[in-house]
């Protein structure tokens, strides 16, 4: 966590757990009418592979393996605020077919830097200027088609292959209480693979 975030809300222990709810953690979020997404403050992010295949690694003995793929994932969920100099990544997790992670957008710096120049990229009917803040839907759309482009040019066989789902689950982070219990969520989420309703092991036929 971030120096300049710590002072916003305190993060419970990492050895805490969290009862798996899909209520609350796996719904589809609608984008609140009138939001505005390039707005200061935390958001819990869900996005998950194509057609949910494990394309990521494993769960080994509670915690993740993770292939190539994964490693690339994670490389450029830590690039998001080197692109973006007004926005701090969270708690973050590697799942095997999707990521969680905790996106801020704060108030310093003078805020957005453009898109890649693509015309595929998905920005969730979310559109800003590019003078303004970036909003959610462009962080997002950053980190899939930079991971995409990236784990495209690792098979280097010339055709595009899809490796997100179109869109992507959000939860705008409220107060302490809320960011305490999406942190525990997340550094458990490995240990409740077992359970996970994304797990195809849980996938009824």
């Amino acid at each position: 966590m971030t120096q300049a975030f710590a002072s916003i809300f305190t993060v419970a222990p990492s050895s805490m757990k969290v009862k798996y709810d899909p209520d609350k953690h796996h719904r589809r979020s609608i984008r609140l009418k009138g939001y505005d997404y390039s707005r200061a403050g935390a958001y819990f992010v869900t996005v998950v592979a194509h057609r949910r295949e494990c394309l990521f690694g494993e769960v080994v003995g509670g915690d993740v393996a993770l292939n190539e793929y994964g490693r690339v994932v994670e490389k450029w969920w830590h690039q998001i605020p080197v692109h973006f100099p007004n926005v701090d990544t969270l708690t973050f997790v590697v799942m095997p077919n999707h990521i969680h992670g905790i996106i801020v957008i704060n108030d310093r710096g003078r805020g957005a830097v453009s898109a890649p120049d693509n015309n595929e990229i998905e920005h969730s009917g979310e559109m800003t200027s590019p003078l303004r803040r970036p909003t959610l839907g462009k962080i997002v759309a950053y980190f899939k088609y930079q991971s995409t482009k990236e784990m495209n040019a690792m098979d280097g066989i010339g055709t595009i292959t899809k490796f997100w789902q179109r869109n992507y689950y959000e939860h705008i982070i409220r107060n302490d209480d809320d960011l305490n219990r999406i942190h525990r969520y997340i550094e458990s989420n490995p240990s409740m693979w077992v359970d996970n309703d994304k797990n195809p092991a849980n996938v009824k036929t």
